[in-house]
Formats: C-alpha cells, sequence, structure tokens
C-alpha cells in the first residue's frame, strides 16, 4: 500500500498495486459529519476535477464528494449502499467510496501529503 494524499476537501487517495487510485473521506471529515446514514455512490464514468460524484448524509448534514483529479470511476464500494457506517467505523480502509484511474498517476504527488494535511485541520 502506497503513502496516502490528500486534498483541502478532506479526501484521501491512495495508489494502489494495480495502478488504481482509491479515494475515501479522512477521519477528520467523517468526524466532522457525524454518523452516516446514507451513500450515493457516482456511475462508472469519467469525471473532471471537482465535479460533484457521491452525496453522503449524515444526521448533521448532507455533503457532497468531489472527484479529487480527472479521471475514471472503475469500482464503488456497494458495501456501503447496505453498510454506511463503515464511513464511520473505517474510513481509510472499508468506507473507501470508489476506485479510478487517472490519465497520469504522477499528478498524485501534487496533492498533499500526510503532513501537509495535519497542518491544514490544525489550523481549520
Amino acid at each position: 500500500m502506497s503513502e496516502l494524499r490528500f486534498t483541502a476537501e478532506h479526501e484521501w487517495l491512495r495508489l494502489e498495486a494495480d495502478g488504481q487510485v482509491t479515494v475515501g473521506i479522512t477521519e477528520y471529515a467523517q468526524e466532522a459529519l457525524g454518523d452516516v446514514v446514507f451513500v450515493q455512490l457516482p456511475e462508472l464514468q469519467a469525471y473532471a476535477q471537482g465535479a460533484e460524484v457521491a452525496v453522503l448524509e449524515s444526521v448533521k448534514a448532507a455533503s457532497n464528494i468531489v472527484m479529487p483529479l480527472d479521471g475514471d470511476v472503475l469500482e464503488i464500494n456497494e458495501t456501503l449502499n447496505d453498510s454506511p457506517e463503515l464511513v464511520n467505523e473505517d474510513p481509510l480502509g472499508k468506507g473507501w467510496f470508489f476506485r479510478m484511474r487517472l490519465a497520469d498517476n504522477a499528478v498524485l504527488a501534487d496533492l498533499m501529503d500526510r503532513a501537509a494535511y495535519e497542518a491544514l485541520i490544525k489550523n481549520a
């Protein structure tokens, strides 16, 4: 498993051995949302960076998940349809949202590493 990269929208990305990128939300984001009760996952298609691709509903509010980088959604975590609480219980593991293919995986290096992300949330 490679090092996680992070976005300012509190998403994490992990480059997998097969070249796909797994995407989810951070522990900070799930704590801010509260108990997740519904997840609307994206369609399997191409999206531009910044496009709204998923919706999370929690006991506190609804939140949109945006596409972190240009790419194709290849797989969704269908387990979340019946068990949205996995987003809270294991946000960096079983609570992932989708897997995508980037045109160029090198763009991951432009995202924040863990230290930069922790500095961001510390100053939030």
